[in-house]
């Protein structure tokens, strides 16, 4: 939705006076020697009043005292002299019970007002509270309340009249600026049911033993299908594909993200779910337990010092230049590593473009061997810290990832050893060990004892089983769980849900530009009238920027936890969603990220779409894996996260795109003071902005999972030389973050020259120090590159027929007519009566003479 000159003008002169006002704090945090360890904790969510603050943008402020008039004038009506927290439980109960007779009538304003009534009683009736923690007590008490009132069903059926409101859909349509005004009624509805959603899915030690009762009812019935047969998180998916496709741009896309993802991490659980999950699946199909638990392990780990920038090898430099001239003697390790890890690449953009085309000639960072100086380079000083160590849990002496082997790289081990000493191979035979010398025998000894069978490698060979004897197996027991329910409903339109989400993030994220075909996000953030005085300007833009990244955040958990959550269901499943990636490139080629790689294949691909598009054609599930090639498939997705990543990720990481005076529920309960330059800033001294550092562990872990065991998928991060843009990432010393880089680093690095190794030594024994160990994996000197790209290809394409042979079986409830019962025995089948026409007895000698005794048997054949 274009919106008109003044209202752009002004939101980006919002945006430019908040950059203004907070550029002194950014450069002095990115202008130090070296960036400070963040104490961030990586988790599911972030605590619980921050997670529910974030659901309010900061111009419907002004709505708090507007629910708690509705609801004054209401209850006063009902009760007198009393205040809510006065009742009892059965008064409260009563009271409860007429305003959800109420939200049943006609009256559209008669509806919102006790819509915003009941929404201030989600709110923990501030006005009767003396501090923040009061306010979350009696939220918590009033929501349990609600759902056991029934309240959590009529708002969903609220919801959908709402959505199916076709005037209110096609008013929005025809405005030229979308403001609050517009989605007045979803953003009360979504917001109730975020907060019950939000407060029942924490559970805290002094629950009541009916609150967890109802917190297990209210997770089984959000993730079964008992909304019109359709579970509650597709309905929001429908609303988010709705928004994307221009038919509703008034919906409060941020709301509606939110509420998605919580309610996906309530239904389905989190990372210590997941974990839970993982090891009862490995105790089911009889699996080895796992080497150590992977969450405890990142978090025990510490973050290692990031490269020296070119400002502080400069320095150096010249302190030398300054020093004693000697004999070149050997340089120290250390000495190397700090020299080499200079980071050619500065925050401004020019210097960004000079290193591009440095890159573009040599292919590598444009590091000088210290060798070839005539001086010593010293390593800088360690800063002190600023602040005490806390208490982290002490690592084992050693390497804290159990290294790790699969069955085909023992084979590929074997087979290798056996060309090399006895000249043959035996297959997939790892038993026998016969004409191999005795140091082989200990190698795969070694191999087998760190040998681990993932549940995905189990589940893909029990589908190929399946897949080849589908009568003799019978029909596969698929369990009833709320991921299964999920994938089922999603499956007809998964590729519409994925690109609406990343439509969304794009259009979220910093890096990107406005164009005039793009979505307006903006809907359930702007006010109806625009800003007049700086300082207002000031606010929007603060407002417009903490809404972008928190639509960021939420789209990014929400990715990584159906990834992780369908990957665990079944390893096909995943691979479907990732497949679901390359119509956004197909579909809306319009959108290619600039610079992408299109080989001549994927261009005669992307013709042939067109040319379909021309004639009124849409591809199927199927005919869309055969159009578009497995490079084109992440295309879209790869550039989007890296194009994330290009930019200056520690003033990202450090941005202060909030006002706490304004947070809820610190704005209701105590005073608010005049608003100017100070008073923005003042209460914000945390090191990062949480959510954004979560945001960028998030999609670096999407990364990982689009890129693991993928030659093509990794060659696209060579192409689009991700290299440089994820070094820059490790100035965040942060650990968890670090890891995922690291990785993404590993992946890469035989194919990055023998030159950039040399030139990356700190960082490649960070890898070291970090990164899980493949005990024959040859990523440090690139010795064994398989640069055979048509290989990988049909391997992709067998994968995308495994993936569809899947589908077809486990969902295509048509598929039966095609297993129809045979008879094989001979007496059997000789001895059935036919029913013959009455026409055949007349014609039968005649066509014995010409099908049989005319036609001459070639007996030689036969026995052949």
């Amino acid at each position: 939705m274009l919106t008109p000159a003044p209202l752009s003008f002004s939101i980006c002169h919002a945006e430019k006076k908040a950059q203004q006002m907070w550029l002194p704090i950014r450069e002095g945090r990115t202008s130090s020697m070296e960036s400070p360890n963040l104490e961030f904790e990586y988790g599911d969510t972030d605590s619980l009043t921050p997670e529910l603050s974030e659901i309010y943008s900061y111009t419907e402020e002004p709505e708090f005292a507007l629910n708690r008039d509705y609801f004054e004038e209401d209850f006063r009506s009902h009760v007198r002299r009393r205040r809510w927290i006065e009742l009892g439980q059965e008064q409260q109960r009563a009271y409860v019970m007429r305003l959800l007779d109420a939200l049943e009538v006609t009256d559209r304003d008669k509806r919102l007002k006790v819509a915003r009534a009941i929404l201030y009683l989600a709110q923990g009736v501030f006005d009767e509270c003396d501090t923040d923690a009061d306010v979350i007590h009696w939220s918590r008490h009033n929501v349990f309340l609600l759902y056991d009132m029934g309240i959590f069903t009529a708002l969903l059926e609220l919801l959908s009249m709402e959505m199916d409101n076709n005037q209110a859909c096609s008013s929005a349509v025809r405005k030229p600026a979308i403001s609050l005004a517009d989605s007045t009624e979803l953003r009360v509805l979504l917001t109730i049911m975020y907060l019950m959603v939000e407060t029942i899915r924490l559970q805290t030690e002094d629950d009541r033993p009916e609150w967890r009762t109802a917190r297990e009812a209210f997770k089984t019935e959000l993730g079964s299908p008992l909304y019109n047969g359709e579970p509650f998180a597709l309905l929001l998916f429908t609303m988010v594909t709705k928004f994307c496709s221009m038919n509703a741009p008034h919906f409060p896309m941020k709301k509606v993200l939110l509420l998605l993802w919580k309610t996906i991490l309530f239904t389905m659980g989190g990372f210590e779910e997941l974990q839970e999950m993982k090891v009862r699946g490995r105790e089911r199909l009889s699996l080895p337990p796992l080497p150590e638990d992977s969450i405890k392990v990142v978090r025990s780990m510490r973050a290692a010092s990031p490269p020296a920038s070119a400002m502080e090898l400069i320095e150096q430099q010249q302190q030398a230049k300054r020093g004693r001239r000697s004999r070149r003697p050997l340089v120290k390790q250390d000495s190397l590593d700090t020299y080499n890890e200079r980071d050619p690449f500065k925050n401004d953009d020019a210097r960004d473009e000079e290193e591009d085309g440095e890159e573009a000639d040599s292919g590598i960072e444009g590091e000088v061997d210290p060798l070839d100086r005539d001086v010593i380079i010293q390593p800088p000083p360690p800063p002190p810290p600023l602040r005490p160590p806390t208490e982290r849990a002490s690592l084992p002496k050693g390497l804290p990832w159990a290294p790790k082997v699969r069955e085909k790289d023992i084979e590929h081990f074997l087979e290798t050893s056996r060309n090399k000493f006895i000249g043959f191979t035996l297959g997939n035979d790892t038993e026998t060990l016969v004409g191999l010398p005795r140091p082989i025998h200990e190698s795969v000894k070694t191999l087998k004892q760190h040998k681990y069978v993932s549940i995905a490698e189990m589940q893909i060979k029990r589908e190929e089983e399946l897949q080849q004897c589908p009568m003799t197996l019978g029909e596969e027991d698929v369990d009833e769980t709320p991921t299964e329910i999920l994938y089922l409903g999603m499956l007809p339109n998964l590729s519409q849900y994925v690109i609406a989400l990343l439509k969304l993030l794009l259009a979220a994220a910093p890096t990107s530009k406005a164009k005039t075909d793009s979505i307006n996000i903006l809907a359930d953030v702007l006010p109806e009238e625009m800003p007049i005085t700086v300082l207002q300007s000031m606010k929007l833009g603060i407002d417009v920027n903490r809404h972008k990244e928190i639509i960021v955040k939420a789209i990014s958990a929400l990715l990584l936890l159906l990834l992780k959550h369908l990957k665990l269901n079944h390893i096909y499943q995943p691979l479907w969603l990732l497949a679901a990636y390359r119509q956004i490139l197909h579909w809306n080629d319009r959108h290619t990220v600039k610079g992408s790689y299109v080989s001549p294949h994927e261009e005669k691909a992307m013709d042939r779409g067109r040319q379909n598009r021309e004639r009124g054609e849409t591809p199927s599930d199927k005919k869309w894996f055969e159009i578009v090639s497995q490079h084109l498939v992440f295309a879209n997705c790869i550039p989007l996260i890296l194009k994330f990543f290009n930019q200056n990720i520690l003033s990202y990481i450090s941005a202060k795109n909030s006002i706490c005076v304004l947070d809820f529920p610190h704005c209701v309960v105590h005073e608010m003071p005049e608003l100017t330059a100070e008073s923005l800033e003042a209460g914000d001294h945390n090191q990062f902005c949480w959510r954004n550092l979560f945001s960028c562990i998030n999609l670096l872990r999407i990364l990982n999972k689009l890129t693991k065991w993928k030659h093509s998928r990794t060659m696209m991060l060579v192409v689009f030389k991700s290299a440089p843009i994820l070094k820059r990432a490790l100035k965040v010393k942060q650990a968890t973050m670090q890891l995922y880089v690291l990785k993404l680093l590993k992946i890469q690095t035989k194919y990055l020259g023998r030159q950039w190794r040399k030139s990356n030594m700190k960082t490649m024994s960070a890898i070291y120090q970090k990164v899980r160990h493949r005990l024959n994996d040859d990523w440090a000197y690139g010795n064994d590159i398989d640069a055979r790209p048509w290989d990988f290809q049909a391997e992709e394409c067998a994968l995308r027929e495994s993936i569809e042979k899947f589908n077809s079986r486990r969902y295509d409830k048509n598929q039966n007519g095609e297993f129809a019962p045979v008879d094989n025995c001979l007496q059997s089948v000789l001895g059935q009566r036919v029913e013959l026409p009455e026409d055949f007895h007349y014609s039968y000698e005649m066509w014995l003479e010409r099908e049989v005794f005319s036609q001459p048997i070639q007996w030689e054949g036969l026995l052949q």
